[in-house]
């Protein structure tokens, strides 16, 4: 194995004259030369962004993919530069669930038929989730990630260079002051007077005052080097100083790119509410039929049980969806064209949402009659004393 013996030693002599300059300026025993304001600004900007990227983009991780196992699953699979197997988000595991369910249950049971819905609601959300994680990734977390291991790695690497390149400089400040107050010391030697006719004396002051010259042309020497060591390392301070600064002045143009990203992220996420809002009133509307459903098949055994559920797709406040008008029973439609007066049951609790509609409870038995120019979905209803409007999908006609 070829060793370059001078230059192992050079640097060996580098990391020892940092590490004893570090040292000594963390015991207060040197000099440091400190940065600029500017460019300590940059390197805290730098910093801050970093911290919050890191924070967003693990929480954003979160939020797409709540299962840590699945997340350090494809963490594996990235580093490996390998495509993660597909498995079944939580939507869609939950929409394969309800479609077992219903028809285990029967498609043709009220609730089976409803579980089947649910479920293929359920898989078509999670198909929209399963959208807005590839979107999110690619255009949110991606650049996020490329900033932390690109960007400001390679900050980081300058940042450390500069720290090196300043402790060169304050070490060579250092050795050209011990190095002057060496050479000024040394000038204040005067060799001793010999006395006369002291040949021994003479000449032992005379190789004194040479080796005084001698001294003191070492430490001029010196000097001179340490001088022109602080010239170079001062210019290579500057210069690396100067990089830094230019890498840490495009953090900035890094947060405008963020902000398009996040603009992005948004317009995605918007788009999958969007989605699941759409789809979800969508199984409303379909759910809305089921009343009048069970009520063509009260002597089924699964209608005791569904008796007290309330359906959040009939408004209490407005005419019921459109969809109900289809399933009317044809009781329903000659109790309208005729004047007289019918028995219903109610099948579910309802509460009025004003005084000119009736609050119902399920299973009691209220008189219904129809008035000219009421809404199709609509009947009026009495009990005793009290009298209002009453919708028909929660009603069932007697014999």
């Amino acid at each position: 194995m070829d060793f370059n013996v001078k230059k192992l030693a050079a640097d060996a002599g580098t990391f020892l004259s940092r590490a004893v300059q570090f040292t000594e300026e963390k015991l207060g025993q040197a000099e440091k030369t400190e940065l600029d304001a500017h460019l300590e600004n940059l390197l805290g900007k730098a910093e801050t962004t970093k911290l919050w990227t890191e924070k967003i983009m693990k929480q954003t991780e979160v939020l797409l993919q709540p299962n840590p196992n699945a997340r350090i699953e494809e963490l594996v699979y990235e580093k490996l530069d390998r495509k993660a197997p597909s498995r079944l988000n939580n939507q869609e595991q939950l929409s394969q669930y309800m479609i077992d369910a219903g028809s285990e249950f029967g498609p043709g049971t009220a609730y089976g038929n409803a579980l089947i819905k649910c479920g293929e609601t359920q898989r078509r959300i999670g198909g929209a989730h399963r959208e807005l994680v590839q979107t999110g990734a690619i255009n949110f977390l991606t650049p996020l990630r490329n900033f932390i291991e690109g960007d400001y790695k390679t900050i980081s690497r300058e940042r450390k260079l500069l720290q090196n390149k300043r402790l060169d400089l304050d070490a060579a400040k250092t050795r050209l002051k011990k190095a002057k107050v060496a050479e000024a010391r040394a000038s204040q030697l005067h060799p001793p007077e010999p006395e006369r006719d002291a040949g021994f004396m003479v000449n032992l002051s005379y190789m004194l005052s040479v080796l005084h010259v001698k001294w003191l042309q070492v430490w001029t020497d010196e000097v001179t080097k340490a001088e022109q060591e602080v010239r170079i390392t001062q210019s290579e301070f500057d210069r690396q100083a100067e990089i830094t600064r230019l890498l840490l002045e495009g953090v900035s143009s890094t947060h405008a790119h963020h902000l398009r990203c996040l603009n992005d992220f948004v317009e995605a996420q918007m788009t999958y509410y969007a989605q699941c809002y759409q789809y979800m009133l969508d199984l409303q509307k379909q759910l809305g039929s089921f009343p009048s459903t069970f009520a063509s098949n009260n002597n089924q055994s699964s209608l005791t049980t569904m008796q007290s559920v309330s359906l959040p797709s009939i408004s209490a406040s407005g005419p019921l969806p459109a969809a109900s008008n289809s399933v009317v029973t044809s009781g329903f439609s000659e109790l309208k064209a005729a004047s007289g007066n019918r028995k219903a049951r109610v099948l579910y609790d309802y509460d009025a949402a004003n005084s000119s509609e009736l609050s119902l409870l399920a299973d009691e038995v209220i008189t219904v009659f129809s008035v000219p120019g009421m809404d199709s979905d609509w009947l009026m209803g009495e009990r005793g004393n009290q009298k209002g409007k009453v919708p028909i999908t929660y009603l069932e006609l007697l014999n």
